[in-house]
């Protein structure tokens, strides 16, 4: 039996992020509480970002942020033209790392 996609936004970067259930309970149980419930948010800030960074430690992870009651970020992995959740927190500032979008 497969993994289960639970979802699947495309990004402004023509970038296809996918999270499986098992891995957003992973992200909301274990790494970010907060963020549980959130789904319709991540969704959100995945397909219409205000900001997106690359990260400085590796080329290839990318951080999208949107402002609603506070900053929020998610953070993926790009793989050519597809990617994956890594986890999702609200933040109080942006990180450091090369901004590649802006909206």
């Amino acid at each position: 039996m497969g993994k289960e996609i639970y979802l699947e936004v495309l990004t402004p970067l023509g970038i296809k992020i996918r999270v499986t259930r098992e891995y957003w309970e992973y992200v909301v149980n274990v790494k970010h509480p907060i963020m549980k419930n959130r789904e319709e948010l991540v969704k959100e800030i995945l397909s219409n970002p205000e900001e997106i960074y690359r990260s400085k430690v590796d080329q290839n992870v990318y951080l999208y942020y949107k402002k609603f009651d506070k900053i929020y970020c998610v953070v993926v992995k790009h793989l050519e033209k597809e990617g994956y959740l890594i986890t999702t927190y609200p933040t109080d500032k942006i990180k450091e790392g090369v901004r590649i979008w802006k909206r």
